[in-house]
């Protein structure tokens, strides 16, 4: 990719935070108002806060901007500054930050791996070289679903960055633990001096609306509740007039309704019903006017429940009545 290309590429910075015990909703509230003043600089496409889990042990925060040199006017910019200043009291040590630019895939929906290396010049043929055997071993494991190498942001990050992507936690677990990738470290010694994140997006893939692709914008968190909500009610409810005939124990049938309105949501509700319903409101184009699209979005969810509520009332008053 050309120099020209790179700075015209969509970028996005990942950032990891180690918050002190007990502080963690004051950092929430104060990372809500930085994510604000970002969505006010040039190129602002989307933000994403992820809490910690037990994959991901720091909070994670995401930007992506339009190209590379709004992004670095965002993070080097007076207001994040001062804003991190006035932060610091909640921070456990300091960030990581990791800048990818000119990816054509979207991040993996549910387990993505960040890995830096910082490499001398003299070792760049080294350690390409390095990368693609790592690569090919690594698609040889159950779950892989691609990877990306990202050359260093000039007077932006000095690192290289690697992403890489499994379908889940367990075939990830697989590939780091493997003895094959100790082999392959072990063949790079040189470029030992890396760091490691993976990054957990539980619901990630409930919300997939990745387009010739380019990512979009995450949908907020706000978004994604309401968006759950209007999937969860209509499934709830039928899935407890399909299994009350069963007459099964109320814990029972929680239980029941529980692991399979998980399924439901997952592989019908929300790509075949939710998704398509609410895509202009969870993922509105860039240049989209907001007030209008969320109210369209609210009424178009407002309409949802009302029609799961008054069809639900119809058939639990006048023609089925429940156990």
């Amino acid at each position: 990719m050309t120099t020209e290309k790179l700075e015209n590429a969509a970028a996005t910075v990942i950032i990891g935070q180690k918050v002190l015990p007990g502080r963690e909703r004051e950092f929430e509230k104060w990372q809500e108002g930085l994510n604000s003043a970002a969505s006010e600089y040039a190129g602002y496409l989307g933000s994403d806060v992820s809490a910690p889990t037990t994959l991901q042990p720091d909070w994670v925060v995401v930007y992506r901007f339009d190209s590379i040199a709004h992004l670095q006017a965002w993070i080097n910019g007076a207001t994040r500054q001062r804003l991190l200043e006035t932060g610091s009291k909640y921070f456990d040590g300091p960030a990581t930050q990791q800048v990818v630019s000119g990816g054509t895939e979207p991040m993996d929906p549910l387990v993505t791996v960040v890995v830096t290396h910082r490499v001398h010049p003299d070792h760049v043929d080294d350690f390409l070289a390095w990368q693609h055997h790592m690569n090919e071993e690594e698609r040889k494991f159950e779950g892989f679903r691609g990877t990306e190498l990202f050359r260093p942001v000039e007077r932006l990050q000095d690192e290289w960055t690697t992403l890489y992507r499994f379908d889940n936690a367990d075939h990830l677990d697989a590939w780091l633990t493997s003895g094959k990738r100790q082999e392959v470290l072990a063949e790079g010694r040189k470029f030992s001096d890396f760091e490691l994140r993976t990054i957990d997006n539980s619901f990630g893939s409930w919300f997939a609306f990745e387009e010739n692709g380019k990512e979009a914008p995450p949908p907020s968190e706000t978004k994604t509740s309401i968006a759950v909500w209007v999937g969860l009610y209509p499934t709830v409810v039928l899935l407890t007039l399909a299994l009350s005939p069963l007459g099964m124990p109320f814990w029972i049938g929680l239980l029941v309704g529980n692991l399979l309105s998980s399924f439901v949501m997952s592989f019908v509700t929300m790509p075949y019903y939710v998704n398509p319903l609410l895509k202009k409101w969870l993922r509105p184009p860039v240049d989209a006017p907001a007030a209008r699209t969320n109210l369209l979005g609210l009424g178009i969810v407002a309409a949802a429940i009302v029609f799961w509520a008054a069809l639900f009332y119809i058939v639990t008053t006048q023609i089925w009545s429940l156990p």
